[in-house]
């Protein structure tokens, strides 16, 4: 064997030897332990921020966004109602996440938010000048699990009277449920359904 061919193959040893070390040592070793210390220090978020009822069913996931209508598409007049979604035929479908990607003088995206706006207005019993944006416009993963308070706010008397509950009593839920604007001013204060309407469901008169 020629010199050549020796250091060749030497080389070559090598080369496979470190790709195997390497392989276990940041395949799987570094994923085993960064996965460990996941759960461990983060054992809700890990397993994907799952909601559960009294009973201990999973009701799904708070970082997921859900529609609260009938069959036929309507808003269950009992729940308060997320952002439109574009995500899936029925949306809130998380294999078909996105948005419309329609622009703002898309004439289907024109009719669409002055219909919604009329079919809010109407259903919580309010101006169409008090129905905020978010409640127009999907978010850009069709998602969101989250509205702005002032979305909610809208919304607490039509639930309140659908429940027979205390308007008072409602909105105490709804404030348990808001998201003050990150570090004190980035933002907005937001409120999540998906934690809310679950609340709603565990409530007693």
């Amino acid at each position: 064997m020629s010199i050549a061919a020796h250091s060749s193959g030497r080389t070559m040893s090598v080369a496979v030897r470190t790709l195997i070390v390497l392989t276990l040592l940041l395949g799987v070793g570094y994923t085993a332990v960064v996965t460990g210390l996941g759960y461990l220090a983060f054992p809700e978020q890990s397993h994907g921020s799952m909601m559960t009822d009294g009973n201990g069913e999973v009701r799904g996931s708070s970082l997921i966004g859900q529609s609260f209508t009938d069959a036929d598409g309507n808003p269950l007049p009992q729940y308060f109602q997320s952002r439109p979604s574009a995500a899936g035929d029925a949306g809130y479908d998380a294999a078909s996440s996105s948005g419309t990607n329609w622009g703002p003088e898309n004439e289907n995206l024109v009719e669409a938010i002055t219909q919604r706006k009329q079919a809010i207005a109407e259903l919580n019993g309010v101006p169409e000048s008090e129905v905020p944006a978010d409640a127009l416009t999907a978010s850009s993963s069709g998602l969101d699990p989250h509205i702005s308070a002032r979305y909610a706010d809208i919304q607490v008397e039509r639930v309140a009277r659908e429940r027979g509950l205390p308007v008072e009593q409602v909105r105490e839920l709804v404030s348990q449920h808001t998201k003050k604007p990150d570090l004190g001013y980035v933002g907005d204060r937001v409120v999540n359904v998906a934690e809310l309407n679950l609340a709603l469901d565990e409530t007693r008169h």
